[in-house]
């Protein structure tokens, strides 16, 4: 037997699921700033504090969920759990990392979202949501180097990856609904493209999606409120943030269950609650059926995660080896921060009051020139919007 499995195999015996459900519940408790933080905090309680998984193990979790659509920090967090206590223990650990988050963000939808909120309230939101447009920049930001990276070094390549970039930009600003069509899109014509323009045997699959979009974007009630949360759990691709360009069009315009201040205070509520940005979805779920819909919506987000990592975790390294996997990801990474760009366009356009555009400058010198932290600029612009709120200046929508 290999050490990295007799390793893999010594904490299984002793972690109890008392310990994965306290410490994984502590982690989505205190997991505020997304995807970073929490794998910052799984790295320190699974490799050096605890010594459950060696950096081996936890090096190609992180490789190996990067690899999966969805929530990535969640799924790393089902992994680990996983890796202790198999099946039951990524279950419990999934659900105490998500739990406390959702409680959290529900209660702050029923707050923001309720008839007549006070009037401070108002300020705070629409104080927040005055920096979301920076926020989907500097998200897109953190993310373009790597895939830059990724696509290659020759002149082609580096041409495909701004073409994947501007049709997913594209996409998001401009026919929201078939975004994830794009996306798709993208990843198959790079696999395409380094098997040397040999068909994918995956087009045949991706000619039917356009009327199982149209279809779905047909429905309304509870199917509508299924689809759109699918839509974020199953295909999303890159940073959490993608999940924003992949709602808005169908949360403001198509279902109209929100206005789109409503949605940059979804978004907001997303960013300074803590565990996975994923939740924000249930913020959506909620304008669309209540604290129901806002459960329906979070459960039917994450479940996928649940099933990749149940499913997958075991044959983890065949699928990182998987060169059509791989390429997909290459060519539909950059239109995911094409689209993540892309969606500040959107976000931008919902702000209602001229108060508000300074503010988004402001928060833009916080994230790009003096590069601070996008928790603390999404708090620092509510308390704004709260002062000028109490200064009587109009706040609501």
């Amino acid at each position: 037997m290999s050490d990295d499995k007799t390793v893999a195999r010594i904490p299984s015996e002793k972690v109890s699921l008392t310990t994965i459900a306290r410490e994984w519940t502590r982690l989505g408790c205190i997991g505020f700033g997304g995807p970073p933080t929490h794998i910052a905090l799984l790295r320190r309680m699974c490799v050096e504090e605890r010594h459950w998984l060696n950096d081996q193990e936890f090096e190609d979790g992180i490789a190996a969920t990067n690899l999966l659509p969805g929530p990535a920090s969640t799924q790393l967090a089902i992994f680990c759990a996983w890796r202790l206590r198999g099946m039951v223990g990524a279950v419990l650990g999934g659900l105490c990392f998500i739990i406390p988050g959702l409680v959290l963000i529900l209660i702050l939808a029923a707050v923001f979202l309720a008839s007549h909120p006070p009037t401070w309230v108002l300020g705070a939101a629409a104080g927040a949501g005055a920096a979301v447009p920076a926020v989907a920049l500097n998200a897109a930001w953190g993310l373009a180097p790597g895939s830059w990276k990724r696509i290659g070094t020759t002149r082609t390549q580096r041409m495909r990856w701004v073409i994947y970039a501007l049709l997913g930009g594209s996409a998001a600003a401009i026919i929201g609904p078939y975004l994830v069509l794009v996306l798709l899109a993208c990843g198959l014509i790079e696999i395409a493209a380094r098997r040397g323009g040999r068909r994918s045997p995956s087009g045949s699959a991706l000619a039917l999606l356009p009327s199982v979009v149209t279809h779905t974007v047909a429905l309304g009630g509870l199917g509508a409120i299924v689809w759109v949360a699918f839509k974020v759990g199953a295909l999303s691709y890159g940073g959490g943030f993608v999940i924003v360009p992949l709602m808005q069009h169908d949360a403001v315009v198509s279902y109209q269950w929100m206005s789109g201040a409503q949605f940059l205070n979804a978004v907001a509520l997303g960013q300074i609650t803590p565990g996975p940005v994923v939740q924000t979805v249930a913020v959506v779920g909620y304008a669309a059926g209540g604290i129901g819909g806002g459960l329906l919506a979070a459960a039917i987000a994450f479940s996928p995660s649940f099933v990749f990592i149940l499913v997958g975790a075991p044959r983890f390294d065949r699928i990182r080896a998987n060169t059509a996997i791989q390429a997909f990801l290459i060519g539909a990474g950059p239109a995911v921060i094409g689209a993540i760009a892309g969606s500040a366009i959107p976000l931008g356009l919902s702000l209602q009051h001229a108060w508000q555009i300074p503010l988004l400058g402001i928060a833009l010198l916080w994230l790009f020139a003096i590069r601070r932290g996008v928790v603390s600029g999404l708090l620092l612009a509510a308390a704004i919007g709260v002062v000028v709120a109490l200064a009587g200046v109009p706040v609501a929508a």
